[in-house]
Order: structure tokens, then C-alpha cells, then sequence
């Protein structure tokens, strides 16, 4: 699992069938010199499916490959990644303290 920042969403005029219901958000991974800063994000944006509503701005965790393509089974759903929590709180506690 990692962590990132939602920073929008996608909206499809054509889905596959399989993702009735899913919205598709833009997630910036964080990286760990930016979580150090105190200013989430840095990584490559990615596309994330989701069912739990987080908001824009809001740090998410999220799942990737098999793992992400999981909720829909025993459907078939084209995901590589999903939204699997939404972060209340980061503590974050640099190596060696």
C-alpha cells in the first residue's frame, strides 16, 4: 500500500461496464522527502478507482496491481490501482529519532 494526495478526478463519457458506479481519481504518490517537508505528494500522478468518496486535497492509501483489481471480484474490472482508505492523521517520525 502507499500513500497520496488526491489532486482531481476522471470523468469518461464511454467506461467499461465493470466500473459502473467507480470514480476515477488523480492521486499524487508521496514521496518520503516530501512527507519530511510536511508538503505531501511528488510522485508521477496516477489514475485510482475509488467507492469511498475522498475529497480533493485529502491523502489517500491505495493498493496497486492484482491487489487493486480485487474489489471487483469475481467481476472483471480494468483497475491497476484502488482507493483502499482515506488517511485521518500522518505522524510522520524521520529515521533514527
Amino acid at each position: 500500500m502507499r500513500l497520496g494526495v488526491v489532486r482531481g478526478k476522471v470523468v469518461l463519457s464511454l467506461a467499461d461496464a465493470g466500473l459502473v458506479g467507480t470514480r476515477l481519481l488523480i492521486v499524487e504518490p508521496i514521496t518520503a522527502d516530501r512527507l519530511k517537508s510536511g508538503d505531501p505528494g511528488g510522485g508521477k500522478q496516477l489514475v485510482v478507482a475509488d467507492h469511498l468518496g475522498p475529497a480533493e486535497g485529502q491523502v489517500i492509501g491505495f493498493v496497486e496491481g492484482r491487489e487493486g483489481a480485487n474489489p471487483y471480484w469475481p467481476g472483471r474490472a480494468p483497475v491497476d490501482a484502488y482507493c483502499s482508505l482515506i488517511v485521518d492523521q500522518i505522524d510522520y517520525c524521520p529515521p533514527g529519532d
